[in-house]
């Protein structure tokens, strides 16, 4: 999240919880966080804020009444009634451990807190935030000792990773309010209890969802898919990554068969990423739209997984941008390997 200079952060509180197969208690804590010290709220802030993308949006859920969504029930209750922060805060600490059963799951402090002045669009909005921490890291401590210095070793927690998080913007309450999520650990489907068996959320189908959606979706039918079903080299698979891509940096709107007309271009290859489609949407229970606004966030954030980067043994890496008529891959019977032949005007 950006521009998180303007927000207050209101109350915070801690609990320790760990996981009830292994006989992990549930520890409460009586008071919340003191947070006189400026420099300490404002890193805690930054380290509860910063990893979020408002993109990618959220929002409770139940299969038959929202109101019976426990997590829905509990923010609502803190929203309404402030002074209510530390019984909502040790509600949720409880809820949580009751979830945290699975083998995968590590012990932790739970982070409630209540923000406002939280930028949202173009309005500041009220906030709840919920947090865990299940990962420490070693960090060294130098103290004077005498007229010297020791270095000691101490566990603890670094503020430039969350490992799960949840945002609760105070925003369309009757449809579950605008929640992000970040889930950090535990990503197999089997753990993904913070998200699934916690929060009960699920994501809205916005254009931001719909363009990370299908690019995820495209990227994993060229790797994969292709591979398996036609006879494609890496270089050419680079190429359709680079032309999926392309197609969604200059495009306003997604259309379905005009992007496998000036991607795919072959009728087989077509069908089956049509075929693939249908098999994505089941698999990942979700629905990919025939046409939808290209969201720009959504393209730039999958970008970092689209790699255009051709490996050749532990010699070479070859980085392909375009033009694939420029290259040329050929088998010298001489040598007994492959080569790529690389045409070029200059180099720089």
């Amino acid at each position: 999240m950006t521009a998180i200079d303007s927000v207050v952060l209101e109350q915070a509180v801690v609990h320790q919880l760990g996981n009830p197969t292994r006989g992990e208690e549930l520890k409460l804590s009586a008071n919340p966080l003191s947070l006189n010290d400026p420099i300490v709220r404002g890193l805690l802030t930054r380290y509860f804020l910063h990893p979020f993308n408002e993109e990618e949006q959220y929002r409770f859920t139940h299969i038959s009444n929202l109101e019976l969504n426990e997590m829905y029930h509990y923010v609502s209750a803190l929203f309404d009634k402030p002074a209510s922060f530390m019984e909502q805060s040790a509600l949720m600490a409880h809820f949580l451990y009751t979830k945290s059963t699975h083998a995968n799951v590590k012990q932790g402090e739970l982070y409630v807190t209540r923000f406002s002045q939280v930028p949202f669009g173009t309005e500041y909005v009220e906030a709840v935030g919920i947090f865990k921490s299940e990962t420490k890291e070693p960090f060294l401590k130098v103290f004077p000792h005498g007229k010297s210095f020791e270095v000691a070793a101490e566990d603890g927690i670094s503020i430039n990773k969350l490992d799960k998080g949840c945002l609760v913007f105070r925003q369309n309450r009757e449809e579950g309010y605008i929640v992000c999520v970040v889930d950090n650990t535990n990503k197999q489907n089997e753990a993904r209890y913070w998200v699934n068996d916690f929060l009960q959320v699920t994501r809205n189908t916005n254009s931001y969802h719909h363009t990370d959606t299908a690019l995820g979706m495209c990227k994993l039918f060229i790797h994969n898919e292709m591979a398996e079903k036609f006879e494609v080299s890496k270089s050419d698979q680079i190429d359709m990554l680079n032309r999926s891509m392309d197609y969604f940096k200059t495009k306003d709107e997604f259309r379905m068969d005009e992007f496998a007309r000036e991607v795919l271009h072959h009728d087989e290859v077509i069908e089956s990423f049509h075929q693939y489609k249908n098999v994505y949407e089941s698999a990942r229970q979700v629905a990919i739209e025939e046409e939808f606004p290209i969201h720009l966030s959504a393209v730039k954030k999958q970008q970092r997984f689209f790699k255009s980067v051709l490996k050749l043994d532990k010699n070479f890496h070859i980085y392909i941008h375009g033009r694939k008529d420029l290259i040329e891959q050929g088998y010298d019977e001489m040598v007994g390997k492959r080569f790529y032949k690389l045409y070029f005007d200059e180099e720089s």
